[in-house]
């Protein structure tokens, strides 16, 4: 396949998992309403953005989630004010991801199912683990000094948003273990599946 090919490929697959994202997110999310009129929510947006790094890769994946996931906030009146902070957070998950699956791991040069099954889990948890620090956390520094938020409602929804994100966490994880393990063979098989074919070596 030709590298031109390859790349409309990506981009293709980038703007679809972009439009999962978003959709997941914005109608199939459980909103919990806060004081001041914010709010926080149970959803499984964040699964399609570690699903998007998996398959694509830590850059596109991340900019799929970054941009379905700030376009899902620029279109909610109640988070419209976060999308900023949502396209920086998102795309360092797809980054994190990237970075465990095809850096370190090297997914994409494996055939042995349990090796890619332990990694992408791995790099799944590695990525939602850094959300459910850092969402809460730069929340708090993002609401109260850049949108001026009185210090106790910025604290209140730092809490709440720290459980919120910790049952997406666990559910997304749980999510992106079945469909990434799912999709893997049959977009490989059909080649929708862009992957660098390497000399295989053992793994332990």
């Amino acid at each position: 396949m030709g590298k031109r090919k390859q790349t409309v490929i990506k981009l293709a697959q980038t703007a679809l998992l972009a439009a999962l994202c978003f959709v997941s997110f914005t109608f199939l999310q459980i909103k919990i309403p806060m004081p001041g009129g914010d709010a926080t929510s149970l959803h499984i947006g964040n699964a399609f953005c570690v699903l998007a790094a998996l398959l694509l890769g830590g850059v596109y994946g991340g900019l799929a989630g970054a941009i379905g996931m700030t376009i899902a906030d620029i279109l909610d009146p109640i988070y419209i004010v976060g999308a900023p902070k949502t396209f920086i957070l998102k795309f360092c998950i797809g980054l994190i991801v990237g970075l465990v699956a095809h850096r370190i791991a090297k997914i994409n040069e494996s055939t042995d199912k349990k090796y890619v099954f332990r990694w992408s889990l791995i790099a799944s948890i590695a990525g939602l683990g850094f959300n459910v620090i850092a969402d809460p956390l730069v929340g708090y520094f993002y609401k109260q000094y850049i949108l001026g938020q009185p210090q106790q409602m910025a604290e209140v929804l730092a809490k709440w948003s720290t459980a919120t994100t910790f049952v997406n966490a666990v559910v997304s994880t749980v999510l992106v273990a079945v469909l990434y393990n799912v999709l893997r063979p049959v977009l490989l098989k059909s080649g929708l599946l862009v992957v660098e074919k390497k000399q295989e070596t053992a793994h332990i």
